[in-house]
């Protein structure tokens, strides 16, 4: 499994909050992604739904229409903000996620865009797994009274690195996607995601640094900075954990950006010391990643 990743990169991610007016969360954003750049980073993620607030309520107003592919402007102003300002700056742009509006028969996704540096659409993922939670006394949310689910496993390939993988917040919990992806080869799960003050603190380090031990791979988590005049409170804590399960780079909860080295030699060392990779007993259990998987490649 040695070499999954090509060359070492920075990688950056924007953790900012979104308000009511879409157009100034979008200049917003792309600032920031040229902040990111500027720092050095050449691959650059931004947060789960960071041109809307965060809410049942919000995603049908803010939701775009991105099919056909590519949109117009009128349909899709987050969809060539993120092509053109990486085509600007010359990154991979995993762009967190919008809420996107399919019109036959009227339905919503969380979905994530991701562009090469050229402004290229070269992936897309739907959430997979909708956050329909109960917590008593804390916290109820129930994403699936307006989106529905995607339904494929996204493996991304940008061809100077290599492979990761990409899902959305809530489907960090779901441990098939990051282990189908990184026995498919990628060398990182990418999640941008909206945990909250109540489900933040006690899961979210634990599920980056669980997906980073179970596979060795890079995990990156990329969070909305908190506002606490919002109806939802995001965490923050957006993070980087190596593939050792080692936080590489945390932030706090308010709007910042952070940094981090991803380099292949890391991953090699982690495997060696820990040779999961060639003592899991698939005479005894099944191989995930061989079942029936749908893939969006």
């Amino acid at each position: 499994m040695a070499g999954l990743l090509k060359k070492p990169f920075k990688l950056a991610l924007v953790q900012l909050a979104a308000g009511s007016d879409k157009a100034a969360n979008l200049s917003h954003a792309r600032s920031k992604v040229i902040e990111a750049a500027k720092g050095g980073a050449s691959v650059i993620v931004l947060p789960e739904c960071f041109n809307s607030p965060y809410g049942c309520q919000f995603f049908p107003k803010y939701a775009e229409k991105i099919l056909p592919s590519p949109p117009s402007k009128d349909d899709s102003p987050s969809w060539h903000m993120l092509s053109s300002v990486a085509a600007e700056t010359k990154t991979y742009l995993i762009g967190g996620s919008i809420p996107e509006l399919v019109p036959e028969g009227e339905k919503y996704y969380n979905t994530s865009l991701v562009f090469s540096p050229s402004g290229e659409l070269i992936a897309t993922h739907r959430k997979t797994h909708l956050f329909d939670i109960d917590i008593p006394g804390k916290i109820k949310f129930k994403e699936s009274d307006v989106l529905s689910p995607g339904n494929k496993v996204t493996l991304v390939d940008l061809p100077e690195y290599g492979k990761i993988g990409l899902a959305i917040c809530y489907d960090v919990r779901f441990p098939e996607l990051a282990t189908i992806a990184a026995r498919k080869g990628a060398f990182m799960s990418v999640y941008p995601g909206a945990f909250n003050t109540t489900t933040g603190p006690m899961h979210w380090s634990l599920q980056a640094r669980a997906r980073a031990m179970d596979n060795q791979v890079y995990v990156a988590m990329c969070s909305p900075a908190r506002d606490m005049d919002a109806t939802y409170h995001a965490y923050g804590h957006s993070m980087i954990v190596n593939p050792n399960a080692d936080i590489v780079s945390e932030a706090e909860e308010k709007e910042t950006i952070i940094y981090g080295d991803i380099d292949g030699a890391k991953i090699e060392e982690t495997r060696k010391g820990i040779p999961l990779y060639t003592q899991r007993r698939f005479d005894v259990y099944p191989d995930v990643s061989e079942g029936k998987i749908r893939f969006d490649e």
